[in-house]
């Protein structure tokens, strides 16, 4: 190996080494411990949470046995547009019961 590429590995390490933040493993664990803090709508997950596909994530935590729930409501994003049918997402049951299952 030469130096460069010596350098080059270095300055960007395996990407096994670091986080995976945008994991649909890690996306579903913020998600729910943000929904034990309260309901949270799509454009929030999207811009607070960094969750593209909200309702694909919620999908996944209903397979795993979390009880979710959904109403549609209106909802102005950062650039004043209002959004009408906004998916706003909470948790169904008591939260003692939402501890259990893998995020």
């Amino acid at each position: 190996m030469t130096d460069k590429n010596k350098a080059d590995q270095q300055a960007s390490p395996n990407s096994s080494t670091r986080p995976d933040h945008s994991s649909t493993s890690a996306q579903r664990a913020r998600l729910l411990a943000r929904l034990k803090l309260g309901p949270i709508d799509t454009i929030t997950a999207r811009r607070v949470l960094n969750i593209l596909m909200p309702a694909a994530r919620i999908k996944e935590l209903k397979e795993r046995g979390h009880a979710i729930d959904a109403v549609r409501i209106s909802k102005t994003d950062d650039q004043g547009r209002t959004h009408h049918g906004i998916a706003q997402y909470y948790l169904a049951g008591p939260i003692d019961q939402q501890s259990t299952g893998e995020a």
